[in-house]
């Protein structure tokens, strides 16, 4: 799939992979979608993710290095993100699903198959916590989640609807369930990421008026407010603020809050939700 994906985009000569990137195989898969756990209880997107990292655990995992294929996409990451920090570069990092399906700090048995917070995306990708100035934390204007577990507030079907906000999931496609924002939520995620910027998206579907606009002064007075409730709430800026599908209904208020910084910016998804940014 890798491969399929670098011949499509034509970035033979922009990604690399990691020599210790574990390499998920079609049995990882297999082994999901036969655990009747898995699927039925738990509601996993059986894409192989957690049996490949519990492979990882036992020291039985193939890595990117012993595959042949790979070779020429094969490289030490660590080394060339600290080569670009070194020599003033910018670096993000952009962390995976929401950190309420994180392993260690989510709704428990319901999660994902490691930890999916600021902290580990650092570990990850070999930054040292010194290393990061800024972790910009991504709220939905309202929360979603596929698969089992808890959602407080959700709305029935028909109510999601109602208010457009109907999703499916990327990986699997299915219907994910809705509910209004938590600030509850929001506060925790931004305790258990060690946030200082908040980007907020899909401003528009919440106040449709908002749609399109680019400048803070020209949103209604609801959607100003909602914005302000949640910088009181979580005590953390909203800095980027998403007003439409385009990837210029952006309102960025960044400029305000900080000049230009050459250490990382990690992004991190907070919903309870395996959708991504946008």
């Amino acid at each position: 799939m890798l491969l399929d994906e670098i011949k499509e985009t034509a970035s033979e000569q922009r990604l690399g992979v990691d020599f210790q990137c574990a390499m998920l195989e079609e049995r990882h898969k297999t082994q999901e979608c036969d655990s009747e756990h898995l699927s039925k209880k738990i509601g996993s997107t059986k894409s192989g993710v957690g049996a490949c990292n519990a492979e990882r655990a036992l020291r039985m995992v193939k890595l990117a290095r012993q595959e042949k294929q790979l070779t020429p996409y094969v490289e030490d990451t660590v080394a060339e993100i600290h080569r670009a920090l070194s020599t003033g570069g910018n670096v993000m990092v952009e962390g995976t699903q929401g950190t309420f399906l994180s392993l260690y700090h989510g709704t428990y048995p319901y999660v994902t198959s490691k930890d999916v917070t600021a902290s580990q995306a650092c570990a990850d990708v070999g930054i040292g916590p010194t290393e990061v100035d800024d972790v910009m934390v991504i709220f939905k204007a309202y929360v979603t989640r596929v698969g089992e577990g808890p959602l407080e507030g959700q709305l029935s079907r028909d109510e999601v609807m109602r208010r457009g906000w109907m999703e499916h999931g990327t990986v699997t496609g299915r219907e994910r369930r809705a509910a209004p924002f938590d600030y509850k939520l929001a506060k925790r995620a931004i305790e258990l990421n060690g946030g200082t910027q908040i980007a907020l998206t899909k401003l528009d579907v919440l106040f449709p008026s908002a749609k399109g606009i680019r400048d803070m002064r020209d949103l209604p007075r609801e959607a100003r407010e909602f914005i302000s409730k949640i910088e009181q709430e979580t005590k953390t800026p909203v800095t980027v603020i998403g007003t439409g599908a385009s990837e210029s209904d952006i309102i960025d208020r960044r400029a305000q809050s900080r000049q230009e910084t050459t250490k990382p910016t990690l992004i991190v998804r907070s919903k309870k939700s395996t959708s991504l940014l946008g």
